[in-house]
C-alpha cells in the first residue's frame, strides 16, 4: 500500500512538472509570426538620441550590454587566470608535413578546486606568424581529425582507463572530420585552436564539476540569478584562450577569428561582445539566443530552449519564456555590440529550428550600427537566395542543407577573412 502510494505520489510529481514545462506550439509558417517592434537601437534609457559611434560606445553600448549580462547569459562573478600552462606535444611535421601541431592544458586552480582546458592547435608549417580560427567542439579533440597523435582529454590513448575510454569515445576519432576543413583552413594560411567545450563547463543542468565552482562564495552551489549559465561560462573560457594565444610567438594574436556552431555560434556572439580582443567573429546556424531574432517567436522561443536547457542561460531568462516583448534587447542588439569588428552570421535552408529569416533579420537590423563607423552592413532588403553569400563588414549567407557546418562554410569564412585582414 505504501509502495503504491508512493508511486501515486511520484506520478503526480512527474505530471506536474511536465505540465508546469509547456509551452505555446512551435511557429513554422511565416504567417503565423506575431507582429512585434524591435528595441530602438539608437535611443538610450533615458531616451536621448544616439548619432555617432563614439555616442554609442559611451552610451547606449554599455547600457545594452549590461542587461545582456544580467538578464539573459549571466555576469561572471570573479576573474581568474591561468595557474600554468603544460605543453603536452609539439610537433613540426603534422598532417603530411604542411602543419604544426601543438597540444597543451591551460590549468585554472583556486583552494583545492581546479580545471584543465586541453588544446589542440595546427598551424601552417613556415609561416613566422599565422592567423587563426579559434572555435569549441563536441567530441573531443580527436573527434576533428583521424591523426592518430592527438590526445584524449590531454592523455594519450594508452594511459586512458577502461571508464575514461568509454566516457570519452575513442571510437569516436576523427568521426566529425566533415565539419572542420582543416586542411583547407592550412593551404589558406590559417590555423584551427579547437577544445571540447565540456572542458569548461560539461553541458549538462548541474553547475558543480566545472568552472562555476572555483568562483562559489562559501555555501554556494548554484549561481546567482544573474550569474552565468553555461554559454557565458563557455564565453569565459573563449577569453582566457585568447589570454594564451596572446603569449603563443606563432600565433597572429591581432588575428584571431571566433567561431562557434548552434550553441555554441550563441557562445562565440557573447564571447564576441565581450572581448574586443577577437577580430571577427562567425556564428553558425546558432538561432534562438544567438543570432535569431527571439521576438518572431519562430522554431525554438526562448520558452523552449529554457525548458530543454534550463542551465545555458542565467535564471534571469527564464523570467522571459513566453514573454520575449517584456526583453529590453533583442539579438540584432547582441550582434551591434560586436562592431565595428567584421561579424559573419550563416543560416542553413532546412534548420527552420533556427530561424534563417530570423538570423538574417538580426544581422540586417545591426547593420546602422555598423554604419555609424562607416562599415558596409548588410543591403538586400530580403533574405537572399540559397549559396549566395554576402560579405560586407555584416557577412551572411543562407546555406543549402540542414543544421551543420559544411565545405561551403569554412570556404566563404575563409574568403571573409581574406577580404577584411588583407584590407587592414
Amino acid at each position: 500500500m505504501i509502495q503504491k502510494t508512493l508511486f501515486s505520489f511520484i506520478v503526480l510529481v512527474f505530471s506536474y512538472q511536465l505540465s508546469a514545462q509547456k509551452t505555446t506550439p512551435t511557429i513554422k509558417n511565416e504567417a503565423d509570426v506575431p507582429s512585434y517592434k524591435l528595441p530602438h537601437l539608437f535611443t538610450s534609457k533615458d531616451g536621448m538620441e544616439i548619432d555617432t559611434s563614439s555616442e554609442w560606445e559611451r552610451l547606449r553600448r554599455p547600457e545594452i550590454h549590461s542587461y545582456f549580462a544580467n538578464q539573459v547569459y549571466g555576469v561572471v562573478p570573479g576573474q581568474l587566470d591561468f595557474h600554468n600552462v603544460e605543453v603536452l606535444d609539439d610537433e613540426p611535421a603534422a598532417l603530411g608535413g604542411k602543419a604544426i601541431r601543438k597540444q597543451v592544458n591551460l590549468n585554472f586552480k583556486k583552494g583545492n578546486k581546479s580545471v584543465s582546458m586541453s588544446l589542440l592547435i595546427y598551424l601552417p608549417a613556415g609561416k613566422k606568424k599565422s592567423p587563426v580560427f579559434l572555435a569549441y567542439n563536441f567530441k573531443g579533440n580527436h573527434s576533428v581529425s583521424p591523426d592518430s597523435a592527438i590526445l584524449i582529454n590531454g592523455k594519450k590513448e594508452s594511459e586512458l582507463s577502461g571508464e575514461e575510454l568509454k566516457k570519452f569515445n575513442v571510437s569516436g576519432r576523427g568521426g566529425r572530420t566533415s565539419r572542420w576543413a582543416i586542411d583547407k583552413m592550412i593551404d589558406a594560411g590559417y590555423g584551427l585552436v579547437t577544445i571540447d567545450y565540456n572542458n569548461v563547463d560539461p553541458d549538462k543542468n548541474d553547475f558543480s564539476d566545472g568552472i562555476h565552482a572555483i568562483f562559489y562564495k562559501t555555501g554556494q552551489t548554484t549561481p546567482a540569478k544573474n550569474e552565468w549559465g553555461s554559454l557565458s561560462a563557455w564565453a569565459w573560457g573563449m577569453s582566457r584562450i585568447m589570454d594564451f594565444l596572446e603569449t603563443e610567438v606563432l600565433v597572429d594574436h591581432k588575428k584571431v577569428i571566433l567561431f562557434g556552431h548552434s550553441r555554441l555560434g550563441k557562445t562565440a556572439l557573447w564571447a564576441g561582445a565581450n572581448d574586443r580582443r577577437f577580430s571577427i567573429v562567425i556564428s553558425n546556424n546558432s538561432g534562438c539566443g544567438g543570432a535569431a531574432l527571439s521576438r518572431r517567436r519562430f522554431g525554438e522561443k526562448v520558452s523552449d530552449i529554457n525548458t530543454n536547457y534550463p542551465h545555458w542561460f542565467a535564471k534571469n531568462f527564464h523570467n522571459f519564456n513566453e514573454n520575449e516583448t517584456a526583453l529590453e534587447v533583442d539579438q540584432h542588439m547582441l550582434i551591434a555590440l560586436i562592431a565595428p569588428r567584421p561579424v559573419y552570421v550563416a543560416s542553413a535552408s532546412q534548420d527552420s529550428w533556427a530561424d534563417p529569416k530570423g538570423e538574417f533579420l538580426a544581422a540586417k537590423e545591426a547593420s546602422p550600427i555598423y554604419r555609424l563607423y562607416g562599415k558596409k552592413g548588410i543591403v538586400m532588403e530580403k533574405l537572399p537566395p540559397v549559396n549566395t553569400p554576402f560579405h560586407g563588414s555584416v557577412g551572411y549567407h543562407l546555406r543549402k542543407g540542414k543544421h551543420d557546418v559544411t565545405d561551403f562554410d569554412w570556404e566563404q569564412y575563409i574568403k571573409f577573412a581574406d577580404q577584411h585582414f588583407q584590407s587592414n
